[in-house]
């Protein structure tokens, strides 16, 4: 800390000569003139340290002494700074710089969203941007607080937010709603009904009559578990049957079979670039895009357009609203090639696969799979034949009547 501060007031070393050089030395003590570094180079010569500000009073006692001072070196911001006090040029510039930091942190450069997990970054940064709040506002004229209720108000699944203003980083703080849960919704009469052909190989009934068992084979829209309960008398009583309705719930599992068809052109066309391209560079300040080279003119038929952008990061990778885009448009012509069959057959069983998953869902499980393929009209079919073990049953609201009691 001591070398700093001397650093900053600026130090002088200085060589006094003289009969007695040792009587300076005691004017100083006297005067509180503090020295360091103190080198004898002979009887008669000495070598010391002092501050800037103190090298007058020194010299005058020196002459008291009858020591003659010479000065050697100079170090310090004082003298760093004293050899530009001729060039107007660079302390304009210092000056202006110094200004403009201190008037251009005061605007918003990047703007972060924290604490939300199902509402994204994207539609709250737009609810903001609608409200002025975007990067390049100047941050102290913000009235962050009706800022962030009138923000809540346009936004749904959100229950508090904050704004907090860091120099150039405004901190979006954002509490999701807690969801209500869901409620069963008992009222109404449904049928557990088939959604697909199919064994039965379990039924769990929870409220309503199953009306198959494991074995039973099932079609598409059959009743499995009825909506309409069946109430028995008392044993040895002779009261007729009871019957409601009520809404039916349950799981039915059953084996089944899916059959499932998929078909590509055997041809298709592919790109060859001829060269030609044209390139357009832009500068986006602030949401602003100017265009500073290029010609966005083309006669071309056929083009693809790539689009390079360069943003501008601080050191922990906050992106600043500031980028560089290149966008290049290369032209080409466009020839008819056979598909690779194998690739083709490959990619038609993925996606097949893909949606046959879909269809059981996560809890079913396919037992076997098989697939066929053949060309019909230029394209290549493929079919997929899987069994499948699966919950089948779907609610449908009922349509029997009550039976007679």
């Amino acid at each position: 800390m001591r070398k700093l501060m001397n650093f900053l007031r600026g130090m002088v070393v200085i060589r006094v000569t003289g009969l007695f050089p040792e009587r300076l030395m005691n004017l100083c003590a006297q005067e509180g003139i503090d020295f360091w570094a103190m080198e004898w180079l002979d009887e008669h010569t000495l070598r010391l340290t002092t501050r800037r500000r103190s090298v007058g009073l020194l010299e005058g006692l020196a002459r008291r002494a009858g020591c003659e001072v010479e000065r050697e070196i100079s170090r310090g911001l004082p003298d760093f700074l004293v050899r530009f006090r001729t060039r107007y040029a660079f302390l304009a510039g210092l000056l202006f710089a110094l200004c403009a930091v201190s008037f251009l942190s005061r605007f918003v450069l990047v703007i972060q969203v924290t604490g939300n997990e199902e509402v994204p970054d994207a539609v709250i940064l737009s609810q903001l941007r609608q409200l002025g709040v975007r990067p390049g506002v100047y941050g102290p004229a913000l009235d962050r607080r009706e800022l962030a209720q009138e923000a809540l108000v346009g936004l749904d699944g959100l229950s508090w937010m904050a704004l907090n203003l860091y120099g150039t980083r405004l901190e979006v703080i954002v509490r999701e709603e807690v969801k209500v849960p869901e409620r069963i919704d008992e009222s109404g009469y449904f049928d557990i009904v088939a959604q697909a052909d199919g064994v039965i190989t379990h039924v769990e009934p929870e409220q309503g009559d199953a009306v198959v068992e494991e074995g039973n084979v099932v079609a598409k829209g059959d009743v499995l578990i009825s909506g309409i309960v069946t109430m028995e008398p008392p044993k040895y009583s002779d009261l007729p049957n009871r019957y409601y309705q009520t809404h039916a719930r349950g799981r039915v599992w059953a084996r089944t079979w899916r059959f499932l068809t998929a078909a590509i052109p055997l041809e298709t066309e592919v790109k060859d670039y001829t060269g030609a391209e044209k390139s357009v560079w832009s500068v986006n300040i602030f949401g602003q895009r100017i265009k500073i080279f290029g010609n966005t003119s083309i006669s071309w038929p056929r083009y693809d357009k790539m689009t390079t952008v360069r943003q501008a990061a601080l050191p922990g990778g906050e992106a600043l609203p500031l980028s560089l885009s290149c966008e290049t448009v290369r032209e080409y012509t466009a020839r008819t090639v056979e598909v690779d069959r194998a690739a083709a057959q490959a990619l038609l069983e993925e996606q097949l696969n893909t949606q046959l998953a879909a269809l059981i869902g996560e809890d079913g499980q396919v037992e076997n799979t098989q697939f066929s393929a053949r060309v019909s009209g230029g394209r290549l079919e493929v079919t997929l034949t899987a069994q499948c073990l699966e919950e089948i049953g779907e609610e449908r609201p009922g349509s029997q009547e009550l039976p007679a009691e």
